[in-house]
């Protein structure tokens, strides 16, 4: 029985690539979710296994439905991610020419990327926010729009033509995609792996973040992301975002966690797993599992003591 794979649809959308590159043979069914929270949503009643969705630009940074869509759903994990190189073309339909576009659709993450290109090449065109880049080039191919900059494989998938490539202001752009699943249990560890939390502090107060970032400095844990965010619960109010170069089964990311739940309102684990890029983090010596053990049995043998 194949594998339902939600994912943040249309088809063409870079979300897709992510799909196809996690699942390179293609032996699964897919299902292009309108929403990211459709996607999620789809894991929890049952209509998906898995769900795909974005999480992390290399130059625009977080993306926002995502961090709100995984805050609403504590059920779901994070269980692998994948890597995928963001290259945009401006598409038309065919016989449309550079000098006949007006009006431009994409994702806003899409046209912050592009922003020079667009304005040195159009600077008369008006640009209109969709809710994906394959959404915008599905509205091209329906004639709501002139063009579209979007991914170069959404190009095949609505009729439409690249009338330019490769139009992104800087070159190896990466997104950041997260495989989830329900209730899933944590992957075993690899040596490369990451762990994603939310910390909520008690309240805002000198030194809460510092106290935060202790947990994690003293055990010798490298953060690759650090971002605060709102709580909803009112103004001031915030929570901050980990990404932790370390699995929940290594020592000192067990001990971190416990420091966090004792010193945070409330701590959501939302997964530990392989890094993509398999780069291994450097352990010092003070934190590696060899000194754990003998910092255990030190401890244990001091309810033990010996005659000299």
């Amino acid at each position: 029985m194949s594998t339902r794979i939600a994912y943040l649809g249309p088809e063409g959308t870079f979300t897709e690539q992510a799909v196809r590159q996690w699942d390179a043979d293609q032996r699964h069914t897919t299902w292009p979710a309108p929403t990211v929270p459709a996607a999620i949503a789809a894991l929890r009643d049952g209509t998906a296994d898995i769900a795909v969705v974005p999480f992390e630009n290399s130059v625009e940074g977080s993306v926002p439905a995502t961090l709100a869509a995984l805050t609403d759903d504590p059920s779901v994990r994070i269980v692998e991610e994948v890597l995928v190189e963001v290259q945009f073309s401006l598409l038309t339909r065919p016989g449309v020419r550079l000098e006949d576009v007006r009006v431009v659709a994409t994702h806003p993450h899409a046209a912050a990327q592009t922003r020079d290109w667009l304005a040195a090449e159009l600077p008369a065109a008006t640009l209109v926010p969709e809710s994906s880049t394959a959404r915008a080039a599905q509205a091209v191919a329906q004639g709501s729009y002139d063009a579209a900059v979007a991914a170069p494989r959404a190009a095949g998938a609505y009729g439409l033509e690249a009338v330019a490539e490769r139009i992104a202001d800087r070159a190896g752009a990466m997104t950041r995609f997260v495989v989830l699943r329900d209730g899933a249990p944590v992957p075993p560890p690899t040596g490369a792996d990451r762990t994603t939390l939310v910390a909520l502090i008690w309240q805002n107060r000198p030194g809460a973040l510092l106290e935060l970032l202790e947990q994690f400095a003293v055990r010798g844990i490298d953060l690759t992301r650090l971002e605060s965010r709102p709580t909803g619960e009112g103004l001031g109010e915030y929570c901050f975002w980990i990404d932790a170069d370390a699995h929940l089964d290594e020592p000192r990311m067990a001990e971190a966690l416990l420091g966090l739940r004792r010193t945070c309102r409330d701590v959501r684990f939302l997964g530990s797993y392989p890094r993509a890029d398999g780069r291994v983090p450097a352990v010092p010596l003070h934190a590696d599992e060899q000194a754990y053990e003998e910092a255990g049995a030190w401890l244990a043998g001091l309810a033990r003591p010996t005659r000299g």
